[in-house]
């Protein structure tokens, strides 16, 4: 891959050339599109809105700052005013109360400010617990649809490393601004009162400052946008690459890995390194500008003092205000760059906030206490994009309560789909469905699911024990009822051979143990569900043959008064189904039960001979 950037000193954003690979998809000409940055203005506000609900503490912060502030200008003040007493000869202060004094000023300047990075370190861990809170929240409350279009790791990022950029930049950046602000209006209040002549000398290197900190800022902002994205982007190849190491392994393309990750590497890399060198000129620039004006400083001052004009304490005092007067400056160009990078990282918190919801429940949708299993498809279509054809087409069956139905078909028939309408994960384009006669848009989703189980084709088991993974089905569950179920599901056999049995304990995803014991786990949970309606989408497709048959029992008692959907391959394992649905090109084009398909002698049969 090769890489280029544009002048970054006259267009700050990176370009970068993709050459000798595929472009992505909706790119032109292989160049990847870089994002812009939104109204930081809009993200500044929100996240005040945050930080309001402390306002009494802010107060406080506040306060504590306009006091350390105050103590900062007294302490060079005073030395201006002991220098003119030395000079002046006897008569003066003692001098053992005024190093008293003054020690006493920077002490007490000290522990206030101390006090004062607590409270606000205090409130930033506060305010960010809060926008975690919201975003994890939120997070559950997103269509499933939108999780098919993120990478994991790319959302992990927006939850990791975005919000402690947030964190961080509130306990430190946000009121060392403020402390700046504070410090440079007093000083140049300060400066005014003692030599108006030497603060218009100490003004001639601002138009210069503001000018450097405009040029460089401007470039920055950008670039620490970029930064964020990459990283967002180099954490979900992670997160895809660890869970795929498997299938990297097996087919050899580990040298194909690292390099895509290298690719991705070097992204951060150079947009790190372009933010950080730009940003990194700020401190150069003011120390440079700091060195000049102590010198004109200096040497105006030393001729107005050999006319009188004004002392050699106040001399001493503006050279000392000038440091303080362009430190302020250096840190608002310094915090405020890393302020533009925390507010990309809040931008990105606030893009998955911003995400329409799943679909509320209608204003008069109930709950239902009790549900029987009769579901009918009317005339049902339905398309996951509105722009391509529709999946479903015309779907229309009854399942009453008790009967098990059985979906087959090819690849891409539309059988996981269907399922999928019937939890409304997704809506439907056309038609209706019901459950118990009610259009299960007039039901809330929570009421829906709660009288649903699903074993599904990929099991996934969370870290934890094996006795709180079969649990999940049914929280209150005693470990008896636990056990039962896991023998039901025939899984009770090799738990006991784990160490520590029901108790042993699984890591990510339940590694450690196969995918056909997963399997066995998830069918487990679903009998301990104990549901109205259950559907079990490929769910022996991870056992072997004598296993599968060993579980058929304890399946049919699982399905027994219960309305049951199962979508299989396996065509033995429908055998006893009240109605099979054959399903091709999104229709239904053949009902009926196993004997009477077969006699048919149509799509279903020809698969049972396949």
């Amino acid at each position: 891959m090769r890489q280029t950037f544009t002048d970054p000193f006259r267009y700050p954003r990176p370009r970068i050339e993709l050459r000798g690979a595929s472009a992505p998809a909706g790119s032109q000409g292989g160049r990847r599109p870089v994002q812009k940055a939104k109204d930081w203005r809009q993200t500044v506000g929100r996240l005040w809105n945050y930080l309001s609900y402390r306002k009494l503490s802010i107060s406080v912060v506040l306060l504590l700052v306009i006091v350390t502030t105050g103590l900062s200008l007294l302490g060079p003040y005073m030395i201006g005013q002991a220098v003119d007493d030395y000079l002046r000869g006897p008569g003066g202060q003692s001098w053992v109360r005024f190093l008293a004094l003054l020690s006493g000023v920077y002490v007490l300047n000290s522990i206030i400010g101390y006090v004062q990075s607590v409270w606000m370190i205090r409130i930033a861990q506060e305010t960010v617990l809060r926008m975690r809170i919201d975003l994890f929240t939120r997070l559950h409350r997103l269509p499933i649809p939108f999780f098919g279009r993120r990478r994991q790791g790319e959302l992990m990022s927006r939850m990791t490393n975005d919000m402690d950029n947030v964190s961080s930049t509130l306990a430190s950046s946000a009121i060392q601004l403020f402390s700046s602000a504070l410090m440079l209006v007093g000083t140049v209040s300060v400066m005014l009162k003692l030599s108006w002549l030497l603060t218009v000398v100490t003004f001639l290197i601002v138009p210069l400052m503001v000018y450097g900190m405009r040029w460089i800022t401007r470039r920055t902002g950008s670039l620490f946008k970029q930064r964020q994205q990459n990283l967002g982007e180099l954490n979900g190849f992670i997160e895809e690459t660890l869970s795929g190491q498997r299938i990297v392994k097996a087919f050899s393309q580990e040298e194909r890995v690292r390099r895509e990750f290298k690719e991705r590497n070097d992204r951060i890399k150079l947009s790190g390194f372009w933010s950080q060198t730009i940003s990194g000129f700020i401190p150069k620039l003011m120390n440079g500008l700091n060195n000049l004006s102590f010198a004109i400083i200096a040497g105006v001052g030393g001729v107005l003092a050999i006319h009188d004009i004004v002392t050699v304490g106040t001399i001493i005092v503006f050279v000392e205000y000038a440091r303080q007067f362009t430190r302020p400056l250096n840190d608002l160009a310094n915090q405020w760059n890393t302020l533009l990078s925390a507010i990309a990282g809040a931008e990105r918190v606030f893009e998955i906030l911003d995400e329409r919801e799943e679909s509320a429940d209608e204003g008069n949708a109930k709950a239902l206490d009790a549900v029987r299993g009769e579901v009918a498809f009317k005339n049902v279509s339905f398309a996951y994009d509105e722009q391509a054809d529709n999946t479903l087409k015309d779907i229309s069956f009854t399942a009453k309560p008790g009967e098990t139905i059985a979906i087959v078909g090819p690849t891409g028939a539309g059988k996981t789909s269907l399922i999928q309408l019937l939890a409304r994960f997704y809506d439907s384009n056309g038609g209706t469905i019901t459950v118990d006669g009610h259009d299960i848009t007039s039901i809330t989703r929570d009421s829906l699911r709660s009288h649903m189980a699903f074993v599904l084709q990929d099991s996934f088991l969370f870290e934890g024990t094996i006795r709180d993974n079969i649990r999940y089905g049914r929280l209150n569950a005693t470990d008896a009822e636990v056990e039962e179920a896991a023998k039901h599901a025939n899984a009770h056999g090799f738990i006991s051979r784990l160490p520590g049995g029901y108790s042993h304990v699984l890591k990510g995803d339940g590694s450690g143990i196969s995918q056909g014991q997963k399997q066995l786990l998830a069918i487990a949970r679903a009998i301990l569900a104990d549901p109205s309606i259950l559907v079990l989408d490929e769910a022996t497709s991870s056992i072997d043959t004598v296993t599968e048959i060993k579980i058929q029992e304890g399946l049919y008692r699982l399905m027994e008064g219960r309305t049951s959907f199962v979508i299989a391959h396996r065509l033995n394992t429908i055998r006893k189904a009240d109605q099979i649905l054959v399903l091709k090109d999104g229709r239904i084009i053949e009902r009926g039960t196993h004997s009477q398909l077969l006699a048919a002698g149509g799509f279903y049969s020809s698969l049972h001979q396949a």
